[in-house]
C-alpha cells in the first residue's frame, strides 16, 4: 500500500491512514510512504531562499502524542546541512537528493511510531539501507535488477523472524558507485512499491492518491473528468509518461513484468472503486480511455532531401539529441523531414541558460545536414486508446479541432500503438483538451459508437 503525500500531509491525515491499513485485519500490508504533503518542495524552498517555517513534521509529532526523539536526529542533520549549503552557496544534485529524503525518513519514522503508540506493530526502514540500488543519476535515479532480491531477502527475513507492518520510504534508493542516496524522480514512491511487490510476489499493489483513481483528463483542466475503472499496463504506462500526474512513468515496468495487479484509490474517500490496472482488459466497446496534456514542448522540424534514399540519416539525427543528453518525445518522418519534441522533463529541470545553449548547439548541429525551424511553446495532447479504433479516434479528433479552428502541427502514433499524439500550441491547448473530453466522454459517445457499427456491423 502506497500513500502519497497529500494522504500523510497531516496528524488528523496519518490517523485516516493507519484506519484505512487497519481496514485488512486478515492481511499485513507493507506500507511505502511519500514526505509529509508538500514538504519536498518546502525543503528546497528553505534551501535556495534559506526562509523560515515552522516545521510540519514537529507539529504532527506533536499532535499524534509521538515523542519527538524518533526525528530528532534527523531534524539535526537536517539543520546543519542548510547551514552547510548556505555557507557554500551551492546545491549540487547530490546534495539535493539527499536534502529531500529528509521527508520521506521523517514520515516513515513518525507514522511507524504512531502505529506503535496504538498498539500495532510496526517497523520502519529506509530505502537505501535495504537494497535499493541504484543508477548515480542524481534527482532522477533507475532501480537496478539487484534491488530485487536485496529486497526480498531483507523484508521476507524480517518478517520471518520479527513479524510486523513494514514501513518503507518511498521514492529513495542508493546509487550503486558513490553508495549516496538518490531519488527516482517525483512521483518515484509509486515505482517504489512496484518495485517492493515484484521482489515479493504480492498479490495486489495499491496505490492511494488525492483523486478517485486515473481520470479521463486532468480535472483542472476540466472539472467533468471521471474516473476510469480499468486500464492495461500499456495504457497506464503512456499516460504517466505523456504527463498524468496519478503514477510515476517508470513504476508499471515491475508490476507488468510479474503481472500484479496495481489499484489506484483515493485516500480521502475510500469507498470508491478506483482504478484497476491489470495485463489485459475487454476492450471490445472501448474507444478512448483517456485524454492527456504535456505542455511547454520544443518542436523541431528537421528538412533534407539527404533522407531520400540514405541510410544512417536518422542515426545522425539522434546521435546529436545523445551526445547533449537530451530526450526525445514524439518522432514523425516523411520523404523528406523527421519532426520531433523534446522531453520536457529531461531539458527543463536545467537552468535557463544551459537550456538555451543546448537547444542553439543542437539547432546549430542539425543545420549542418538538414535546414532546422526551432518551434517552441507547443504542447502535446496524447489520446490514449483502442488501436483497432484508431481511424475512427482520428477522425473524431480532427473534426473537434477543425471546429475550433485549431492546426495539428505534427502527429504521432507510438510503438506501444496505444497512444496517439498531436502538437498544438500551448495557447490552444486547454480549450482542445475541453472540447476532445466532451466529444468522446459525454453527449457524443452514442454517435462514435453509431459510427463504428454502421462502418463494421458490429461493435469490434
Amino acid at each position: 500500500m502506497k500513500f502519497g503525500g497529500s494522504s500523510v500531509a497531516s496528524a488528523e491525515r496519518m490517523r485516516e491512514v493507519a484506519s484505512l491499513i487497519l481496514s485488512f485485519p486478515e492481511e499485513m500490508p507493507i506500507v511505502v510512504l511519500s514526505a509529509m504533503g508538500k514538504t519536498t518542495n518546502k525543503l528546497l524552498l528553505k534551501c535556495y531562499f534559506l526562509i523560515g517555517c515552522s516545521y510540519l513534521p514537529l507539529r504532527t509529532v506533536d499532535e499524534l502524542g509521538v515523542d519527538k526523539s524518533v526525528i530528532a536526529k534527523h531534524l539535526e542533520e537536517l539543520e546543519q546541512l542548510l547551514k552547510g549549503i548556505a555557507m557554500m552557496k551551492e546545491l549540487t544534485k547530490r546534495t539535493q537528493d539527499y536534502l529531500v529524503s529528509f521527508g520521506e525518513c521523517m514520515s516513515t519514522r513518525i507514522f511507524a511510531a504512531y502505529l506503535n503508540k496504538i498498539g500495532v506493530k510496526a517497523r520502519q526502514y529506509d530505502a537505501f539501507e535495504i537494497g535499493f540500488i541504484t543508477t548515480d543519476d542524481f534527482t532522477n535515479a533507475d532501480i537496478l535488477e539487484a534491488t530485487y532480491p536485496a529486497v526480498a531477502k531483507r523484508l521476507h527475513g524480517d518478517w520471518v523472524s520479527d513479524p510486523a507492518i513494514a514501513i518503507v520510504t518511498g521514492f529513495l534508493g542508493k546509487a550503486r558507485k558513490s553508495c549516496a542516496v538518490t531519488t527516482l524522480g517525483r512521483g518515484g514512491s509509486d515505482l517504489t512499491a512496484t518495485t517492493i511487490g515484484k521482489a515479493l510476489g504480492l498479490p495486489e499493489i495499491q496505490v492511494w492518491k488525492d483523486v478517485d483513481g486515473v481520470l479521463t483528463c486532468d480535472p483542472n483542466i476540466y472539472p467533468k473528468a471521471e474516473p476510469v475503472p480499468y486500464l492495461t499496463f500499456d495504457e497506464a504506462a503512456e499516460l504517466a509518461y505523456f504527463g498524468a500526474q496519478v503514477l510515476h512513468p517508470q513504476s508499471m515496468r515491475p508490476a507488468r513484468e510479474s503481472d500484479i495487479p496495481v489499484r489506484v484509490k483515493n485516500s480521502y474517500n475510500p469507498k470508491a472503486p478506483g482504478t484497476l490496472i491489470t495485463k489485459a482488459r475487454d476492450m471490445s466497446k472501448a474507444v478512448l480511455t483517456s485524454i492527456v496534456l504535456k505542455r511547454n514542448v520544443t518542436m523541431l522540424d528537421i528538412v533534407s532531401t539527404r533522407m531520400l534514399g540514405q541510410y544512417g540519416f536518422l542515426a545522425k539525427v539522434f546521435s546529436i539529441f545523445e551526445e547533449l543528453g537530451i530526450s526525445v518525445d514524439v518522432v514523425a518522418t516523411s520523404e523528406v523531414s523527421v519532426s520531433l519534441t523534446l522531453d520536457p522533463s529531461k531539458l527543463w529541470s536545467r537552468e535557463l541558460i544551459q537550456q538555451a545553449s543546448e537547444l542553439d548547439h543542437v539547432v546549430e548541429e542539425l543545420e549542418k545536414i538538414a535546414v532546422v525551424n526551432l518551434l517552441q511553446n507547443r504542447s502535446i495532447i496524447s489520446l490514449i486508446g483502442n488501436v483497432q479504433r484508431s481511424s475512427l479516434i482520428l477522425e473524431k479528433a480532427f473534426r473537434v479541432l477543425r471546429t475550433l479552428g485549431v492546426t495539428v502541427q505534427m502527429i504521432s502514433q507510438g510503438a506501444s500503438k496505444v497512444n496517439i499524439s498531436l502538437v498544438v500550441n500551448d495557447s490552444e491547448a486547454e480549450q482542445c483538451v475541453r472540447a476532445l473530453h466532451s466529444a468522446f466522454f459525454e453527449s457524443e459517445i452514442s454517435e462514435l459508437e453509431k459510427d463504428y457499427k454502421s462502418r463494421n456491423g458490429s461493435v469490434a
